[in-house]
């Protein structure tokens, strides 16, 4: 089993920044690739990064692309979420994913992620 678990989130002001952390334990097969998705009230999940263990091959929504970076810690199976420049349309609910080796073209598509945390609250005051 693999149990993801995010951390880092908060209130912040707009132009701030945050970085999301998460840990995520089991076998290195089920957590090849990890992404971040994010859910505000009343919308649908969408998907923010990703990064694969094999290639460090990184992949990002258009609206985060220059804001936001995504890396890893391979030793200690953590990926963080570097937020810059942070809008009030960033606010959701963040969640990370594991799953296992993912074409690059769908390391943005939720369902090949098997495994999902409990998500931290992002918040961003204009």
């Amino acid at each position: 089993q693999v149990h993801p678990v995010e951390s880092g989130g908060g209130l912040v002001q707009a132009g701030g920044s945050l970085r999301l952390s998460c840990s995520a334990s089991g076998r290195t097969f089920s957590t090849n690739t990890m992404g971040w998705f994010r859910q505000a009230p009343g919308k649908e999940r969408e998907f923010v990064a990703a990064i694969r263990r094999l290639d460090d091959n990184t992949v990002y929504a258009d609206s985060v692309k220059g804001r936001f970076t995504i890396s890893r810690d391979k030793a200690r199976n953590t990926v963080y979420l570097q937020m810059n420049s942070l809008k009030p349309e960033d606010t959701a609910a963040y969640h990370c994913a594991a799953g296992p080796y993912i074409i690059v073209p769908q390391m943005n598509n939720a369902t090949f992620y098997g495994y999902w945390g409990q998500g931290t609250q992002v918040t961003v005051s204009s």
